[in-house]
Parts: structure tokens; sequence; C-alpha cells
């Protein structure tokens, strides 16, 4: 049961002549003004041409004779505050050893589609930090939608369309020619690339000794030496960028991020996407040739002081029009991109997520802009930017990845803490703040590491229980014999703040959903843990609270039901954050 979808329809009943909805059914900011708040008499006093306190009044005595209120209040200006049983709340925990890790499911999403894109990362070299907490948030969100009822779809683009992907293919080349014992220098070889060679890590030597193993000399001229690039570079790079995307699945999959698909911008191109995506916005006026002035006190990348074509992204809420095509008059990136969206809403995608890096800020207005006026007001575009991550060891930044040349790499991370350390940290900060990943301090065992405490908890959950099981059988605390056991003894303030922190959960889920914000489940989590623990400490001090008591086998299955209950909702998060549960602390 989700306790405050139950209230709202209690208040819906008690004002059967007021809308269904518009007011809030939450937690109070102080749990001394009980378990639940609403603002519907402040809400719908106009609509019902009242006074709010009024109608305060009015709700509080007719939800004072629903059976799970002990009491309701009105506060200010017509906040109506409701304490629950303790009863009420003790039979919760039926709801959650009967769902078990299914509790917190919710409908709703209704089955809308969504489309998750992340990581996307251009296929020229390794997945690195920023793109694992990109990964991270993208992959857990859309766990999060789909335990909201969302029929969610993972996506990653390919941009394997432009100059870096041929500048990728120039320097696979290279160490194809070192592959077949080439007697140039790099810098010779540097010379002859166009733009210079621009991917230099050791990353590039496997893929170069494939293409050697698989082409022998054929690609080379006399020597080793290169070759017209005509004869080359479309399978080189084609080759290449296979090559790197398989890297980058299995990167992905070490951190447990699986994509269902995978979109290649080239495809798109070669298939004229583009193209008619730009004739369909030509013949809606939405294109133009004008000259841009460049914005106040900056001078951006895409500016150019000419005559240019221009979507007119100023009439869907950007800053200015944007341009569509560069001056050797091939298309520009955000063209491209717009077919690309296109292309999603065309599959019948209503509600897309694009998860960027924080560089890309200054493309959101625009890409939003572009999906407005190619869904016509069929679908929604909404960006989730992760910032920077800053790894620290001992205190000072992480060495370089000698693999990748410049950057510390998504396996070097996994192999120093973790898959789950890693997905865990990523998901405890808000995606747009920076973070600080101290590879120290996650090692810790405190509370002060929220892995460990959040862990901690259901390791002492599951050890209470196979403790019990030894002691009375382990039919006796499987958890639909808990789900049976008499309640009435969890009496203790302790207690019920645990059950409060637990019936949470189903809310917790479609906040975080409906913002689009996985972070929030690692709070919640670290919220149970913390009021878990306390009852632990508390019942170490207190024998009449301890969890298994032989001597009171009633009490003791009412505290069992609220440890196996406490474990559920623990794993429950765990799986929204693509975290194994652990059964014991090593």
């Amino acid at each position: 049961m989700n306790i405050f979808h139950a209230f709202r329809d209690a208040i819906a009943a008690a004002l059967p002549n007021a809308p269904p909805d518009g007011f809030t059914v939450e937690p109070p900011r102080d749990p001394a003004h009980g378990d639940i708040s609403t603002n519907a008499a402040l809400v719908l006093a106009k609509p019902l041409r009242t006074n709010p306190r009024a109608l305060g009044e009015q709700l509080a005595e007719s939800l004072r004779a629903h059976p799970a209120v002990a009491a309701a209040a009105v506060a200010g200006p017509g906040f109506v505050n409701l304490t629950l049983r303790p009863e009420f709340l003790q039979d919760r925990l039926a709801d959650i050893l009967a769902a078990g890790t299914d509790y917190g499911n919710s409908t709703l999403g209704q089955g809308v589609r969504v489309n998750v894109e992340y990581v996307s990362a251009n296929p020229t070299g390794p997945l690195h930090i920023g793109h694992c907490r990109g990964a991270v948030v993208g992959d857990a969100l859309a766990n999060l939608l789909a335990k909201a009822g969302y029929d969610v779809t993972r996506e990653y683009y390919i941009n394997d369309a432009g100059a870096q992907v041929d500048a990728l293919a120039w320097a696979a080349y290279w160490r194809y020619l070192q592959a077949l014992g080439t007697t140039l220098t790099e810098a010779e070889f540097d010379a002859r690339v166009p733009g210079g060679l621009q991917y230099r890590g050791d990353y590039l030597i496997p893929v170069g000794e494939a293409l050697a193993r698989r082409h022998g000399t054929a690609l080379a001229g006399p020597n080793a030496t290169p070759a017209d690039p005509a004869r080359w570079l479309e399978r080189v790079r084609d080759e290449t960028i296979a090559a790197m995307m398989e890297t980058v699945r299995e990167d992905l999959a070490a951190l447990g991020v699986r994509q269902e698909v995978f979109t290649s911008e080239a495809a798109l191109v070669r298939a004229r996407a583009v193209e008619r995506v730009l004739a369909e916005l030509e013949a809606r006026d939405l294109i133009h040739v004008g000259v841009l002035e460049p914005p106040k006190g900056q001078k951006p990348d895409d500016w150019e002081p000419r005559p240019q074509t221009l979507f007119r992204a100023s009439r869907f809420g950007d800053d200015i029009d944007r341009p569509l095509r560069k001056s050797d008059g091939s298309n520009t990136y955000f063209a491209n991109d717009i077919a690309y969206h296109a292309d999603k809403i065309a599959r019948g995608f209503t509600r897309l997520i694009d998860v960027w890096g924080a560089d890309h800020g200054g493309y959101v207005k625009r890409m939003q802009a572009a999906v407005q006026a190619v869904g016509e007001g069929r679908a929604t575009l909404e960006i989730v930017l992760c910032q920077i991550v800053h790894l620290l060891k001992g205190g000072e930044p992480m060495r370089m990845s000698k693999r990748a040349g410049t950057f510390v790499t998504l396996r070097d991370l996994i192999d120093e803490v973790g898959r789950d350390v890693v997905r865990f940290i990523m998901l405890t900060r808000r995606a747009d703040a920076q973070m600080e990943f101290d590879l120290d301090k996650v090692r810790l065992e405190t509370k002060d590491n929220p892995v460990f405490y959040v862990q901690y908890a259901h390791a002492r959950c599951r050890s209470v229980l196979r403790h019990a099981a030894e002691a009375f059988g382990a039919e006796a605390v499987a958890p639909a014999a808990l789900a049976r056991a008499p309640r009435g003894a969890l009496a203790d303030p302790a207690e019920l703040a645990l059950i409060r922190a637990l019936v949470q959960w189903p809310r917790v889920v479609e906040q975080a959903a409906q913002a689009a914000e996985p972070h929030r489940i690692a709070f919640a989590l670290y919220d149970v843990a913390a009021t878990f623990h306390a009852l632990w400490n508390k019942g170490r001090e207190e024998t009449e609270l301890r969890f298994i008591r032989t001597d009171a086998r009633e009490e003791t299955m009412a505290r069992l039901a609220l440890v196996s209950a406490t474990a559920t909702v623990i794993a429950s998060g765990l799986a929204v954050m693509g975290v194994e549960p652990v059964e014991e602390m090593r």
C-alpha cells in the first residue's frame, strides 16, 4: 500500500465536490507534526468558495473518522496534519513482506514509453570516469522508471560520423603500420595526417594488430608506408569503430550496464534521415537563412558572421536561432541530432530523457526546442546533466591511466574498488553537483561511508534472520510466516520510526521517477539504514528491544517481521541502483 495515495483518495472522498488533484499529501517537514501533511484545504478553498482554515477544520473532522487516523490537527492557514495509529503502521509490514522486493512498484507511469539515452560517448577511446557517472545515473534512472511503471528503453547513440572518427581511423592506421614493422617515426607519420595525429593512447595497439592480422599488407604501401587513404580509410574507420564499441560494451557490462538499443549516427546520415527531417522543418517555415549576432560578451564555436541556414529555435524558447549547416556545406552536429531525436519520436517514445555531461549544458535549450518542433507536442525531452567527478587517492588526484594515455578509465575505477561501490557512490549526490570520489573513504567502515552503512544494515538484518532460523526453524522466519505474525509488540518509538521510514519507500520511488533523480534512492536507503542502526544500538542497551528473545516468541516474531521488511526495502532500493545487497560483511 502507498499510504500517501490512500490518503489522497480519502481526502477526495471527504471533499466530493472539489477537484481530485492539485494538492500535496506528504510527510511533514517536522516529524513532531505527525505522519502526513496536506495542503488540500489551501488549494481547494478557492474552487469550493470557502475559507482555507474553515475547510481545513472540515477536512480534519472528516479524516478523524478514518480507521488509520489517531489524530488530525489544523496548522497555520489551513494545513492538515495527520498522526496515524500504531496498529495501522504495524500492519504495513505485512504489505512489504508480501510484495518482497517488488514493494514500491508503481503504476504511476501507466506504461508510457520512455527512451533513456546515456553514455553515448564518441567511440574514440576507452570509457573514463566522466562517462562512468553518466552510465550509472542513466542506468539507475532506467531501473527507477521501470519500477514506477514506465515502459523503458535504454539506448546508446554512437557518434560515428564526422571528423573525429576519421581522426580515429588515422590513429588506428598508424598502429596498423607499426604492427607491420614500419620504419617511419611517429613524427614522420604525424606530418602526413590531416590535422595531426590526435589519438595516441596504447589502447589502439591491439586494434592495429588486429587489422594487420586481418588484412596483412593489403592496406599499406611498400615497406609498410602509408597508402592512399582512398584505399583504406573507410574500411579502417568502420573496423576501428566496431572494435572500440566492443570495448565500450565490455566496459559497460563490467559496470552492470546493458543497453538494448545502439543507434548509429552514420547510419542515420546514410539513410538520409537528416535531409528528410530538415525538409519537413523547411516545409513548415522553421528553417530560414540569416546572419547571427554573437551573444553579448561571448562568441560560441558555431557562430560565423555570414548568411547561414538556421533552425527557428527561438520560436520554441531558445535564445537564438541555431545553425544547421557549416561553412563547407556539411551538416552541423545539431542537424544530425535533430534527425536522431525525430527518429526516437517516430519509434513511439513520448518521454525522452538524455543523460549528458555538464559540458553540454549550453546545448540543452536548442535540443529541447528541436524536439518541440519535430514532435509537434507528441513528446517531451528532459536533460540530466552530470557534473565532473574528481577522483582522489591518498588525498591526491588519482594517477592517469597508462593505457588510455590521458585519463582514468572506467575499468581502472572498477578494478580499484569494485562495481557495486562505484555504482553506489556515483548516486550519492545530485547528478548536476560536482563530486569527489575518495578511494580511501569508500573503504572506511563507518557511517561516513554510505556504501558500508547501507550494506551493513542489510547484512545485519540477514544475520539476525539466519540466527532466528537456527533458533526457531527456517519456516517460522520465512516472509510469508512473518507477515502473519502479531505485530502489536512493535510499540517503541524507535521501532515505529523504522516502520515510518519503510512505508515512505513507494512515495520515494514515485517522486524520484517524476523528478528523474535516482540519487534520491541512495538518500532514502541511508535514512532507512540510520534508523535501523539506531534501533539496533538501542536494543543493545534495552534487552526487551532485542530482535531475538527465545523466552518471548511473539515479540520476537514481530521484531523479525520488522527486520525482514527492512532487508526487503534495502534490497529493493539497491536493485534500483544496480547494486547487489550483501548477506554478510567480510
